[in-house]
C-alpha cells in the first residue's frame, strides 16, 4: 500500500506544499521515533468546518473582481480545496461591520435584512452555487439593541434589561426565521457572543446564572412559539476555554439538559486542553464546538506568518484530540489592514484583499488550515494516537471505509523522525509502518 504524504514547510523562504508516495511496509519492528495509530480506539465523529461571513468579509468580496471571487469560493467550499461545509454568521452587527446596525423595528414589524442582503448575501448566494446548497448556518448575537440594555448602549458590556428578555428571545427566532427565508439553513445558535467580555464594539454580559434564566424561560418560551426548538442546536457560553468548565456546571442541569446541545468556545486565552477533556467526561452526551479563532494584529506579531500559522495548527491538534467535533474560523475574508472593522480591531484572516493593488492573497494560515479542512471530512472518526515525542504533535481521523488520515505538527528548529505505525487491539497481522521526516517548522498530512 503507498500512502500519500503532503508536506507544507519553508523553503528558500518561501512557504510550499510537496506531494510524496511512500510505501506502508510490514514484517518490521520499531521501538524508538514511533507514532502510534489505534484504529481500534475511536473517539468524536467529526462535523465539520467553516468559517464566518461577516460584513466585513461580504462587503470586501463586493470589492473583488469575478476572477478572485471563485478562486475564495473553491478554495473554502469544493472538496479539491479546503472543503467548508459550515458557516457562522451575527445576528445584526459585530466588530467586524461597517457600523452598527439592527434588523430589529420597535413597531413590531417585519424585520429589515437590507444590510444583510447588500452585504453577506452575494458572498453567501455564491457560495451556495459553488457547494450545490446553503452551508449549515450557525447564528450569534452581539448584542441586543441599546434600548434593551442596563448601559443603553451596543457596546461596552451592559446586560439585558429584565423587561426585554422575552422579548430578545423573541427577535432571536424572528431573526432565524428571516434568516431561512433569505435561503440561509441555520441550523445552530449560540445565545451570546462573548457573555463575559465588556468591549468597546458590540457586547452584552451574561453571567452564568442570567444565561440560564434566558436559556430556560425565555428562549424555550420563544423557540416553542415559532416551532423551533427541533430544528435548532442551542450552544452556550461562546467564550474562551479557561471558564468553559464552570460555565457549563452552572447551566446544564436536570430542568436545561434537554436544551443545551453543547458548549462554544474561543482560544484568545490560551490552550486549557484540559478544560475540553473534563467538559467530555462530565457531560459526554453535549458537543464541543470552536466557534471563533483569529490572529489578533493587537496581541501577535501580523508579520511572523509562520509561527501563527503554527499557533492554530497547534490548537487544532489539541482541541480535536480533546473533542471538539466542529470548527469555525472568524472571517473569511478581510481587507489589507485586517479590516474593515468599525473599532479598528484589526485581524488577519486566510485570505485578504489588497483594495490598492486589487489582489487577493492567500495567507500561510491557510494553507495550514488545509491539511485540517481539506482531510478530515464529516462523518470521520478520531482515532487513538499516542507519540514518543511531545515535540511532534499528532491526531488521527478514519474516513469512509477505515480510510486512515494523519495529520503532524513539528514546531521545532529541526526534522523529526516519524515511524507511523497500525497496532491492532484484536487480531494479529503484524507491523506496519509508514517511515518518514516532519521537516522543521512544517505541517504534514498523510492518507
Amino acid at each position: 500500500m503507498m500512502w500519500k504524504v503532503y508536506k507544507t514547510e519553508a523553503v528558500n523562504g518561501k512557504i510550499v506544499t510537496s506531494k510524496e508516495e511512500i510505501p506502508e511496509t510490514k514484517g518490521v519492528y520499531e521501538e524508538n521515533n514511533v507514532i502510534n495509530i489505534y484504529t481500534d480506539v475511536a473517539y468524536q465523529t467529526w462535523e465539520g468546518f467553516g468559517g464566518a461571513l461577516t460584513e466585513a468579509a461580504g462587503s470586501t468580496y463586493n470589492l473583488m473582481d469575478e476572477k478572485d471571487k471563485q478562486r475564495l469560493v473553491s478554495d473554502y467550499f469544493t472538496e479539491e480545496g479546503m472543503g467548508y461545509t459550515n458557516l457562522r454568521m451575527p445576528i445584526d452587527s459585530c466588530d467586524f461591520s461597517l457600523g452598527h446596525y439592527e434588523a430589529y423595528q420597535k413597531d413590531g414589524g417585519a424585520l429589515d435584512m437590507s444590510r444583510v442582503q447588500k452585504n453577506l448575501m452575494p458572498l453567501f448566494e455564491d457560495i451556495r452555487e459553488k457547494y450545490g446548497k446553503s452551508p449549515a448556518v450557525m447564528l450569534s448575537p452581539w448584542s441586543p439593541p441599546a434600548f434593551m440594555k442596563t448601559n443603553n448602549d451596543r457596546n461596552h458590556g451592559g446586560s439585558l434589561k429584565d423587561e426585554y428578555k422575552a422579548e430578545w428571545a423573541d427577535y432571536i427566532c424572528r431573526y432565524i426565521i428571516a434568516s431561512r427565508e433569505l435561503g440561509i439553513d441555520v441550523r445552530r445558535l449560540s445565545i451570546q457572543n462573548e457573555p463575559n467580555a465588556v468591549q468597546t464594539w458590540d457586547s452584552c454580559v451574561y453571567t452564568p446564572k442570567q444565561e440560564r434564566e434566558f436559556l430556560n424561560t425565555y428562549l424555550r418560551a420563544a423557540l416553542e412559539k415559532y416551532g423551533l426548538r427541533d430544528s435548532i442546536e442551542i450552544f452556550i457560553w461562546d467564550h474562551n476555554k479557561e471558564r468553559l468548565l464552570e460555565r457549563a456546571a452552572a447551566i446544564i442541569d436536570g430542568e436545561t439538559d434537554d436544551l443545551v446541545d453543547g458548549i462554544a468556545f474561543h482560544w484568545y486565552s490560551g490552550d486549557h486542553f484540559n478544560s475540553l477533556k473534563m467538559f467530555r467526561e462530565l457531560f459526554p452526551e453535549k458537543k464541543l464546538i470552536l466557534s471563533e479563532a483569529c490572529i489578533e494584529f493587537y496581541k501577535f506579531d501580523k508579520d511572523n506568518v509562520q509561527v501563527n500559522a503554527e499557533k492554530y495548527a497547534h490548537d487544532l491538534i489539541g482541541n480535536l484530540n480533546n473533542g471538539m467535533c466542529a470548527f469555525y474560523d472568524w472571517n473569511l475574508l478581510l481587507n489589507e489592514e485586517g479590516g474593515p472593522n468599525h473599532v479598528q480591531n484589526y485581524c488577519d484572516s486566510p485570505y485578504r484583499f489588497d483594495r490598492k493593488e486589487r489582489k487577493l492573497t492567500r495567507n500561510v494560515i491557510a494553507d495550514y488550515l488545509w491539511h485540517f479542512a481539506h482531510f478530515i471530512r464529516p462523518g470521520d472518526v478520531r482515532l487513538g494516537t499516542s507519540t514518543y515525542t511531545e515535540e511532534l504533535e499528532v491526531t488521527a481521523f478514519a474516513g469512509k471505509g477505515g480510510k486512515v488520515k494523519v495529520i503532524l505538527l513539528n514546531r521545532t528548529d529541526r526534522p523529526l523522525k516519524a515511524n507511523i505505525r497500525f497496532p491492532k487491539l484484536k487480531g494479529d497481522d503484524g507491523e506496519s509502518f509508514v517511515k518518514t521526516v516532519i521537516p522543521p517548522q512544517s505541517i504534514v498530512s498523510c492518507e
